[in-house]
């Protein structure tokens, strides 16, 4: 019992984590990119992964170790594969932003040069993250409600 709290309350508090940073991501990026600004979009950066990490280690155990409704029931519910492929879509869109930013980090500590030049896409790939974002909150809400089945 104190277990399935503990992973409830993770995956939930994950939530608000990870939508303002991916939100400080995309104003961060917007902004002037030098110094104190790439700083802050580094920050929200890694706010942002470890809200992801949080979200897909927590819900995966959730779901798939029989803690909560069981694999069965999530795997049989449309909206369940809809909330997937949901958080397949964000995970897609941000392999580019993912990997520039890592490279910004490592030409940073180098003093080298950093091309922003893809910062304002990469704005915007976070503000439609956010929208997907709500959409698996409303698809998740859905199946707790046993719709789909």
């Amino acid at each position: 019992m104190t277990l399935r709290w503990v992973l409830a309350s993770l995956h939930l508090l994950a939530l608000p984590l990870g939508v303002a940073a991916v939100w400080a991501r995309a104003r961060a990026l917007r902004g002037p990119l030098e110094g104190a600004g790439l700083r802050r979009a580094f920050a929200a950066d890694a706010l942002w992964g470890l809200a992801a990490v949080i979200w897909i280690l927590t819900g995966a155990w959730r779901a798939f170790s029989g803690l909560e409704k069981g694999a069965a029931y999530y795997l049989q519910n449309p909206l369940f594969h809809a909330k997937l492929g949901l958080l397949g879509l964000i995970l897609a869109l941000e392999i580019w932003p993912m990997a520039a930013l890592i490279r910004w980090r490592l030409q940073h500590r180098r003093g080298q040069p950093v091309d922003t030049s893809h910062a304002r896409t990469f704005a915007r790939i976070s503000e439609v993250q956010i929208v997907l974002v709500v959409l698996m909150v409303l698809a998740a809400t859905a199946i707790a409600r046993g719709l789909g089945t």
